[in-house]
């Protein structure tokens, strides 16, 4: 019969209508919680974001311990010891007391977040959705920043070893870090990594083969660069690192956040729509 259509069409309006809502809601609930995670307050003071320690490396195995002091985005504190290879000396060195080291892949993830949850907030429950295309911009808009966020925080930043070693990153210590070691800090998925370069001076009448290494989130030994006309080697690399339960919390978070947003994608699709119209004509 020629009406019979309709039945499908006023579907899909309900469906723009009522479960899109419903879903969006859904959606803005679970983002919600991963912004909070960036911002968890001190309990009793809540205007003061909460610190914590973590402890990277064990003091028996590892030439490296480290004491990292994380609150929201920023590292307030590192404390730092080194067992030197060849002789048995310790170095300690730690955050000079006015200097603190942003993460900025934490930054970056938090304000993907927020405005995915912007974009969603424009959409209220009054807002009427015309058609599935509609709700299918939206969707992508949202799903790009979920993107983002969680690319930043499973991709940190590749450096080169001179780029590394003119880091703001160097100048933080106390004692100064001495010129034949350099720190770098990343986050990877949800730890919170720490590795410590140990160098040596290559003498200029060194035959060794000289070839500068290029871009790397992590140098293995052997890497060679030059700076201020001194050409070094790496001798030692140490890493250790820990998992930060909230950056894990956020990761579980986009996932399902970026699965309600392929199955809304799905449901608005026109595919699924158009098939129950040509049976019924």
């Amino acid at each position: 019969p020629a009406g019979a259509p309709s039945v499908t069409e006023e579907e899909f309006n309900w469906l723009l209508k009522e479960e899109v809502h419903a879903v969006l809601k859904q959606l803005q609930d679970v983002l919600k919680e991963a912004s909070r995670r960036f911002s968890m307050p001190t309990p009793g003071f809540e205007n003061q974001l909460k610190q914590e320690n973590f402890i990277l490396g064990s003091s028996t195995m590892d030439q490296v311990k480290g004491v990292l002091t994380l609150q929201g985005e920023v590292l307030t504190q590192a404390d730092i010891n080194l067992k030197v290879a060849k002789s048995s000396q310790v170095l300690h060195f730690q955050f000079r007391e006015d200097k603190q080291w942003k993460l900025q892949q934490i930054q970056d993830a938090r304000n993907h977040v927020n405005q995915a949850l912007q974009l969603l907030s424009s959409r209220d429950e009054s807002y009427h959705f015309k058609s599935g295309a509609e709700v299918n911009k939206l969707m992508d808009g949202v799903m790009l920043q979920l993107t983002r966020a969680r690319n930043r925080l499973t991709t940190p930043a590749s450096m080169t070893l001179p780029e590394l070693a003119a880091s703001g990153l160097m100048k933080m210590f106390s004692p100064p870090i001495p010129g034949d070691v350099m720190v770098n800090f990343y986050i990877n998925l949800s730890k919170l990594c720490l590795t410590v370069y140990q160098l040596h001076v290559l003498p200029p009448n060194t035959t060794k083969n000289f070839k500068p290494a290029g871009s790397s989130v992590l140098h293995s030994p052997g890497a060679m660069f030059e700076l201020n006309n001194n050409r070094f080697e790496v001798s030692h690399v140490h890493k250790v690192e820990c998992v930060v339960p909230w950056l894990s919390d956020t990761l579980v978070f986009f996932t399902i956040s970026l699965q309600l947003c392929q199955q809304l994608k799905d449901k608005v699709s026109p595919s699924k729509h158009s098939h129950t119209l040509l049976v019924m004509t």
